[in-house]
């Protein structure tokens, strides 16, 4: 017998035909010998509609972080009730066919979380009401992407709701399995499986049958909307097998698989330990070409060349200048590379105004799960830098690690500051961190995802000195605001641009924080464009071959789209263009890469708007 947990996403309990066939399955489930515990998101767009209805009484225009704050308190208890609905009706449902069951909301669980509204993350969940249930033969239908916060006061559970944030129920789900030791984690969704992007826009995407956690973190992390990263980070930690499946097939799906050994504490579950390792790679060149013309096929033109010379490049940057119309572009190279990628550079006739080579570089980077949706732990690095009088030249992150180019003679220092900071062990520099099993065989892009939920925020005119990095995130650590691409320009004045991306729904709130701490920390203007996607390759072998960003670039100019800014690791290369360009985007990157299928992946007709 097995304890099995499964999610059902907002689509697969769209209405009641579909409770029904839900039921059926949990049903069928249980008659195999085995004990269940159901997590369901609310039913099919009714989360959507209550934002909606909530957005036409209530705008944000104007209002000051005090406003919001209460603002989002009152979402928290207005948004909970979509899947109060749902567990209630699917309980009833199993019941009618004579299958015990209860329904439980995240407060009845004991889904103990952070006392953040809208985003909350879980701290611990009590399985001793889950248990008692199971053990009198009850199926447990549980309300996902709620919790209840605790009193930081008492340390003990309060009465305020709080909600999870996007993609809530995953995290919900696997935080149960980890807490109650589940099996297995089911997540049930309107696709067969984790494919190569999404289906809706490439009718033939290709359905994966395992992909590693770290991949699945990255895919997920970018905008791939079958897993939350949260969810994954969890499994990660904790060493929850997880399957993705169709609920309205019987095929296996996609087995996320990770090499790891689960290492959480049950009463930290989303609040672990965030940086595994720290690492420094001193064979680094870094190579800058400053007032690049900002137009189609630049990157292309410049990465097709040194790749067409089988020269590897690691770290790509390019950021937002303050100057319309150019771009800067910085790129890492190994230290044996430096003469032919040298004159491959200043030989392109590309407009650039300047060629800097510095060789006197190092790349230092945090290892880790979920560090980049948690400001605050790249904040707590550029801190750690900054107190150590180290200044950062360059600035690359991933979901699972976080990378600065520094000067190579400040390496002894930064790898000690960031081991206090982060109590971790140093090792030595390695390509890559995933090993797949026959890697030889497996596609260097494994995935192309697309993130239509992100706007830009750059901060201009930032002065070239150590700390200022740290200050500026912790503006929006102090307001739970997440980032997921941050990239810092290179520049050949004494001051520098950074920018990244955040959800759109914390576009205001980051603006109005920054712009309130611009003339205290010393900046210039904070510009915002909420008008942007970004399109991203993931692969864990692609760190083995040169050219694959290459390759992506000269698609997207073939195409006459614009990058508009690059991010880089060695698992994913992550570009910003224009959103009205972002579907076309990314069908010419997966065509690029021939990762599509023999036959077109049915998508429910429901589920096509």
């Amino acid at each position: 017998m097995a304890l099995i947990v499964q999610k059902y996403g907002g689509s697969s309990v769209a209405d009641a035909d579909r409770i029904k066939a839900v039921r059926d399955r949990i049903k069928r489930t249980v008659d195999a010998g085995n004990q269940v515990v159901v997590v369901v998101s609310a039913m099919g767009k009714t989360t959507d509609g209550l934002v909606a209805i909530a957005q036409s009484v209530s705008v944000n225009h104007n209002q000051s972080l005090i406003e919001i704050a209460a603002k989002e308190r009152e979402m928290d208890l207005l948004l909970a009730t979509g899947e109060q609905v749902t567990i209630a009706l699917l309980s009833m449902a199993l019941q009618e066919v004579g299958q015990p069951a209860i329904a439980m909301n995240g407060s009845q669980v004991r889904v103990v979380t952070e006392p953040n509204h809208t985003r909350a993350r879980i701290l611990y969940v009590e399985p001793d009401q889950i248990q008692a249930a199971l053990a009198l033969g009850k199926v447990v239908v549980i309300a996902g992407f709620q919790g209840v916060a605790i009193d930081q006061s008492t340390g003990l559970p309060s009465t305020e709701i709080t909600t999870l944030g996007r993609g809530g129920s995953d995290t919900s789900a696997v935080a149960i399995a980890a807490a109650i030791e589940a099996d297995i984690c089911e997540i049930y969704t309107d696709v067969p499986g984790i494919l190569t992007t999404d289906p809706r826009i490439v009718p033939k995407a290709q359905m994966l049958t395992e992909i590693t956690c770290d991949e699945m973190l990255e895919l997920a992390s970018l905008g791939a909307k079958v897993l939350h990263p949260r969810s994954v980070e969890i499994a990660r930690n904790f060493g929850i097998k997880m399957c993705v499946r169709s609920s309205w097939l019987d095929d296996a799906g996609t087995v996320i698989t990770s090499p790891r050994i689960g290492t959480g504490n049950l009463k930290s579950l989303e609040v672990n330990r965030f940086v595994e390792t720290v690492s420094i790679d001193y064979d680094q060149v870094k190579i800058a070409l400053l007032q690049i013309p900002d137009h189609p096929g630049i990157a292309s033109q410049l990465f097709k060349s040194l790749a067409d010379q089988g020269i590897n490049v690691d770290l790509i940057i390019q950021a937002v200048q303050e100057t319309e119309g150019v771009n800067d572009i910085a790129f890492t190279i190994p230290q044996k590379q430096l003469q032919l990628a040298e004159v491959v550079t200043r030989s392109l006739e590309i407009g650039a105004s300047l060629v800097t080579v510095d060789s006197n570089v190092a790349k230092i980077s945090i290892t880790g799960v979920g560090m980049i949706g948690r400001p605050g732990v790249a904040a707590q690095m550029f801190t750690s830098l900054a107190e150590a009088g180290i200044n950062i030249q360059m600035i690359s992150t991933s979901e699972i690690k976080i990378s600065c180019v520094i000067a190579a003679t400040d390496g002894e220092n930064a790898i000690a500051a960031i081991q206090k900071a982060f109590d971790v062990t140093a090792r030595s520099h390695q390509a890559c961190e995933i090993n797949s099993e026959n890697s030889s065989d497996i596609s260097p892009v494994r995935g192309v995802a697309l993130d239509r939920n992100r706007a830009r925020i750059a901060v201009q005119q930032v002065p070239d000195r150590p700390g200022m990095a740290a200050k500026i995130l912790e503006q929006l650590v102090e307001q739970n605001i997440s980032l997921d691409m941050i990239v810092q320009s290179q520049s050949d004045r004494d001051v520098n641009e950074i920018a990244f991306t955040v959800a759109i729904a914390d576009l205001a709130k980051a603006e109005t924080a920054l712009k309130e701490y611009a003339k205290v920390l010393g900046y210039g203007e904070v510009r915002c464009d909420g008008d942007i996607s970004k399109v991203s390759i993931v692969g864990a072998n692609m760190i083995h071959q040169s050219g694959i960003a290459a390759r992506m670039f000269s698609a997207l100019a073939d195409a006459n789209i614009n990058i508009e800014m690059i991010a880089t690791s060695e698992i994913k290369v992550s570009c910003v263009v224009r959103d009205h360009q972002a579907e076309q985007a990314l069908k010419v990157i997966h065509q690029e890469f021939n990762l599509s299928g023999d036959h077109a992946i049915e998508v429910p007709s429901a589920l096509k708007k």
